[in-house]
């Protein structure tokens, strides 16, 4: 049976249409002297874009077959995956309640009410505040217990979308990129993605191993050290192996460098990023997830850390929103 054969049995809601935009970057290429190529994942239809829609696809396919009428997810003030839910809640007529952190422990007036907060209260998210997303699955779990008690049906999609359900969608996108790579007649020695809640990445590991397993898949992490990192990608590469029938042995690389001073504080690389692909490219990348991953990427040219000299793929996982938050900052 074939990958594609594999997906087709588990329900998906067409969310994302058709496939996002796989582009060179031409002066961007030119500046690093290497072959960078951008998936386009930040082109995703709803909420002005971003990865989670395609894990959204097949959780809130989950939730509709369940019969729930409330979303309940987890995050930061300016989560991502939390703006892209509550968007997916509003298309599909559900409500959706939001627990939130602040984890960087900021009283910035554009960190609190602008950026993904302010889609949250455009989407009609209903906003319950938390000191710390300690345990997480727990937090979320009591959260909807409350709700039950209130008369709703709750369906709770974890941080980032990322379990094995959800981490479908970037198998999905590993048949993207297979798809589009042979279309463009272009062979990539390396794919980089921000690795945070996992998902993305795993999914990415699992696809692509089946499809092109000559590329070396780097996940830069966002929030953890490698240690702390590689068994939660390891352990949702082996659930959607699980899932889809399928094994999986491919290697995970984790590149821990550039995360610090902490998850959700931007730093000087990735930063440079940010201003360099804006300014070569004009294309907007975040301060939390892809600027820092692009810092990956062009530190890695410069400190050989590629096994080969071919072309490489950036998945821009989106995040632009986040920009507003952060000003002045950025």
């Amino acid at each position: 049976m074939t990958l594609q054969q594999c997906l087709a049995g588990v329900s998906r809601l067409d969310l994302v249409g058709a496939a996002t935009p796989l582009q060179r970057l031409d002066r961007l290429s030119d500046h690093l002297g290497r072959e960078i190529y951008i998936k386009r994942d930040d082109l995703t239809p709803l909420a002005m874009g971003g990865n989670k829609l395609r894990k959204l696809e097949y959780l809130a396919a989950d939730a509709l077959h369940q019969g729930a009428d409330v979303l309940v997810t987890a995050g930061a003030i300016q989560s991502n995956h939390v703006r892209q839910t509550a968007a997916v809640a509003a298309k599909l007529g559900l409500h959706c309640v939001a627990l939130l952190e602040n984890p960087i422990a900021t009283t910035a007036p554009n960190y609190l009410t602008n950026g993904n907060r302010l889609l949250l209260d455009l989407f009609n998210v209903e906003v319950v505040m938390c000191d710390e997303l300690n345990e997480p699955d727990r937090q979320l779990a009591e959260l909807a217990e409350r709700l039950e008690a209130q008369g709703f049906r709750p369906y709770v999609v974890p941080v980032g979308g990322s379990n094995a359900l959800g981490a479908l969608g970037y198998v999905q996108c590993a048949l993207e990129i297979a798809e589009q790579s042979r279309q463009q007649k272009v062979n990539f020695d390396a794919v980089v993605v921000a690795s945070g809640s996992a998902g993305t990445h795993a999914g990415l590991a699992v696809g692509l191993e089946q499809l092109l397993p000559q590329i070396e898949l780097i996940g830069v992490t966002v929030s953890r050290t490698v240690e702390q990192q590689l068994p939660k990608v390891v352990a949702l590469q082996q659930a959607i192996a699980d899932k889809l029938a399928i094994t999986s042995h491919a290697e995970i690389t984790l590149w821990d460098n550039y995360f610090a001073p902490q998850y959700g504080m931007p730093n000087e690389k990735g930063m440079e990023a940010v201003k360099l692909l804006a300014s070569l490219e004009g294309v907007l990348l975040d301060p939390v997830y892809t600027g820092k991953a692009m810092a990956g990427l062009i530190d890695g040219i410069a400190l050989q850390r590629y096994r080969g000299n071919g072309a490489i793929l950036f998945v821009h996982t989106g995040g632009a929103p986040a920009l507003f938050a952060y000003h002045p900052q950025v």
